[in-house]
């Protein structure tokens, strides 16, 4: 039975369906789920969940209300365990049936992997929610007048501000271009400008490298970003104007110019022998991808556990404690740590990491690098948000691919690039949708990183400006990788490092700067776009459509690659369209009869405001 996409059955976990966002073992947590009349006449709603492994039915959902044509229901799941999962039964008086999880509605059985997740870990930092995170790669932002006084290492290639950047071959990882931490000081009034609210820093442990997870100590604050000084300094100039700050920090494995591995290296009976996976009398030693200056470590190690993580003497606890104050860890390749061959202690590595932050301070606030699918292994008990790109990134690049792009991008992956606004839907659904809902709301959006080329490079021209706007209307936390505002080009991680042309180094687009600060100032102001639900209600080749809705508002998206002159929703998709304001876009919605339409441009992006649909 075909049933129209903005008419479909609705669950989510956000606050306007699960009351209780923090439930612990032993709750009873009601459940809302809203039912549209055009489904046909509903002899039983209920939910199959789970209890220590084992699932049943709960007793039958009662009908609340009804609004626009929405019966909504309420029943009652038990919090048997920490974490529990859940999908709904929908049984019509035809004898039709329908499951509803996290990934859509099926008319037969589905995995219990694809349930909706609810557990009792949400312990986010208020000031994570509703965040506008900036990334930083500190060689290349800015530059203090203190930079070119400091003698450079002898690996360092210097460069000028204005010069390429290198993305491939030799000296990639050498080119040396002295950005630190005093300019990026400098310039947080840019950060203030975006709305952005969280500066992220990739590594400023001395390293051998330019990007600096190739640490060899982290003990200090690399003197060529300015020493520990220059981070008490920025981190406190940040606070005074409400950013907080978090570091990067590699779990994985260190450079092997580390004083611990330079201490075990060839000499088996070092205590830090045990630190690393060595082999032939500590000659040879596996390593990040078999790349020789990055050895793994062997978390089997109680010495490298007391040093590294445990305690507040660790690594982990210093940097978060004053007089430097981080305000929280991004975990590089977190996926990855802790596992080699048979040995799996991933999950183990990442609780000691969130036990020593929260001893420290309940406030920090710890994000994980998973660079594909996280929602197996992410429920909020270690990591509180993810870094990844299967759930919006590589959705929204093959969205916006260019077809003339002859060049790969090595994190978009294989497979096809261009898809559907129909795919979209679905691959975000399959992604984002099994997350817990408190690790949805806290995940990055992001177009790009330093570790890919930039999403404007490969993608049809103009169509950053729509891209943005999803970042900031999803459900997450928008990230924006420095630069991205200028509009710069790379066509590869490593040649997407480019320095921000402050001084007009090198051509730029002007426009995106107003674009993000309009995008973060609407999201600050309109409290659905951070914690509201989100209902898709039409997509097409060229179009997506979706509402984000809580209990105060809801906010209507449209956004589109090519023209689309057909978008069609059912008025009972939407309370109060015809008083709808619009926030972004200048577009006009028309309701005609029984139906919204708007006629969109290609490359358009459109925000309205309209009353809650819980009203």
């Amino acid at each position: 039975m075909a049933l129209n996409l903005a008419l479909r059955p609705h669950h989510d976990g956000s606050s306007l369906y699960v009351q209780n966002q923090k439930p612990q073992v032993g709750d009873k947590v009601k459940l809302k789920i809203r039912i549209h009349q055009s489904i046909g006449k509903v002899k039983l709603v209920a939910a199959r969940q789970s209890d220590s492994g084992e699932a049943f039915m709960t007793a039958p959902f009662k009908k609340l209300y009804t609004r626009h044509g929405w019966d909504w229901y309420e029943g009652v799941i038990t919090m048997y365990n920490p974490e529990v999962h859940y999908r709904f039964l929908i049984e019509l008086e035809d004898g039709f049936s329908y499951w509803l999880n996290a990934t859509d509605l099926h008319e037969i059985d589905q995995p219990d992997r694809d349930d909706f997740k609810i557990n009792s870990y949400l312990a986010v930092p208020k000031w994570a929610t509703g965040s506008v995170l900036y990334q930083v790669f500190p060689d290349r932002f800015a530059k203090s007048a203190e930079a070119d006084k400091r003698k450079l290492p002898a690996w360092a290639i210097p460069k000028d501000w204005g010069d390429d950047v290198i993305g491939a071959g030799a000296g990639v990882s050498e080119q040396f271009f002295g950005g630190d931490l005093k300019g990026i000081e400098e310039h947080l009034g840019h950060l203030k400008k975006l709305g952005a609210t969280i500066l992220y820093l990739t590594p400023f442990f001395p390293a051998g490298s330019n990007h600096r997870y190739d640490a060899s100590s982290f003990d200090e604050v690399d003197p060529l970003l300015g020493g520990n000084k220059a981070l008490v300094s920025l981190v406190k100039k940040a606070h005074e104007m409400g950013l907080k700050v978090m570091g990067d920090l590699t779990a994985n494995h260190s450079g092997d110019k580390h004083e611990w591995f330079l201490a075990a290296y060839r000499n088996p009976k070092a205590p830090e022998s045990e630190f690393y996976y060595f082999q032939d009398k500590n000659t040879k030693y596996d390593s990040w991808w078999g790349v020789p200056s990055l050895p793994k470590f062997n978390w089997n190690s109680e010495e490298l556990r007391s040093r590294f993580v445990q305690g507040k003497q660790s690594v982990v606890a210093k940097w978060l404690k004053a007089p430097y104050k981080l305000d929280g860890w991004r975990i590089d390749v977190a996926n990855m740590t802790g596992q080699i061959r048979e040995e799996n202690l991933n999950r183990e590595v990442a609780q000691m990491i969130r036990k020593t932050m929260d001893e420290v301070s309940k406030e920090t606030f710890l994000i994980g690098e998973f660079t594909s699918d996280a929602s197996e292994f992410v429920e909020g008990d270690t990591y509180q948000s993810t870094m990844t790109y299967a759930n919006f990134t590589r959705p929204t690049w093959r969205f916006f691919w260019n077809p003339k792009e002859k060049r790969e991008e090595n994190q978009l992956g294989p497979g096809r690039k261009e898809i559907t606004g129909h795919e979209f839907v679905k691959l975000h659904n399959l992604f984002a949708g099994t997350f817990p809902w408190h690790v949805r709301m806290h995940n990055l959006n992001a177009l790009d990183t330093h570790d890919t080329g930039r999403f404007k490079t490969f993608t049809i021209p103009g169509s950053q400006r729509v891209a943005a706007g999803l970042q900031f209307t999803f459900p997450g936390i928008p990230m924006i990788f420095a630069g991205d505002e200028f509009g710069l080009d790379g066509w590869v991680g490593e040649n997407s490092r480019t320095p921000i042309p402050w001084n007009g180094e090198r051509e730029y687009d002007k426009s995106m700067i107003e674009t993000y600060s309009r995008l973060a100032g609407i999201r600050k102001k309109h409290k659905a776009l951070v914690d509201g639900s989100l209902r898709w209600l039409y997509s097409s080749n060229e179009a997506i459509v979706f509402v984000r809705e809580n209990r105060t508002e809801s906010v209507l998206v449209i956004a589109t690659r090519g023209k689309d002159r057909k978008i069609e929703i059912p008025r009972d998709a939407l309370s109060g369209a015809e008083n709808a304001v619009n926030l972004f876009g200048s577009g006009e919605l028309r309701v005609v009869g029984s139906k919204i339409r708007y006629e969109s441009v290609s490359l358009d992006f459109q925000i309205w405001r309209l009353p809650s649909a819980h009203r």
